[in-house]
């Protein structure tokens, strides 16, 4: 005699495995799915669109750099003359910016100690006196290979009222108007157009600076 059996999941018993819903959690499937990574196809393509963006870039990015360090002379330069100014102001006494020329320098105290050390501000110890200190150093700047300085740089001797002269004269430095000899003509190797800035001073104490009309030779 045969007996039945209902089937187990009519009684709470487990569902054959045959129909058993998975217990893997869909995100987890779809996380195996996406674990597949990169085809070769799809790496070419990315490698090959990173390559034509560094292409596009790195020559601008490089332009800008080189153009930054150009401004930061002109502007270092512009801040040692203000130095030069406030220090004879406070000292009352001599403080010369110096040229690149020994010549322009003169050979005076101030003269002989500035030597060729361009854009360095050097001060008498006090009024009268021969014996010199260093104020500031020459600009860091004007250490980096492409910055050059183009032609002679003026040398500028404040008083001790703060006005410019040219060394060794009670005359107010005054490139002119319109100004056409500038303080300093800062330029670089790096660039080929746009690659000059001047550095004017007009009536012995005002400093001002703008792209030269000069480009491409440096220095």
């Amino acid at each position: 005699m045969h007996r039945f059996i209902a089937p187990a999941k009519r009684f709470g018993g487990r569902a054959p495995l045959e129909g058993r819903p998975s217990s893997v959690c869909p995100s987890v499937i779809a996380a195996r799915r996406q674990d597949r990574g990169f085809t070769l196809v799809e790496m070419m393509v990315t490698v090959a669109v990173a390559a034509i963006l560094l292409v596009i870039a790195v020559p601008n990015f490089t332009q800008a750099i080189n153009a930054n360090r150009l401004t930061t002379a002109a502007n270092a330069l512009i801040g040692a003359l203000n130095n030069a100014r406030m220090a004879a102001i406070q000292r009352n006494a001599s403080v010369q910016f110096c040229s690149n020329s020994d010549t322009t320098n003169t050979t005076d105290a101030l003269g002989t100690a500035c030597g060729t050390n361009a854009g360095a501000v050097l001060a008498l110890t006090s009024p009268g006196a021969t014996s010199t200190t260093q104020v500031l150093a020459a600009p860091s700047e004007l250490g980096i290979s492409s910055i050059q300085i183009s032609g002679t740089m003026q040398a500028i001797r404040f008083n001790g009222q703060g006005q410019g002269l040219y060394p060794g004269t009670a005359t107010p430095f005054d490139s002119g108007s319109p100004q056409t000899v500038p303080v300093v003509d800062v330029c670089s190797t790096a660039l080929s157009t746009n690659n000059h800035i001047q550095v004017f001073m007009a009536a012995g104490n005002i400093i001002t600076s703008s792209p030269s009309p000069t480009t491409g030779a440096c220095p």
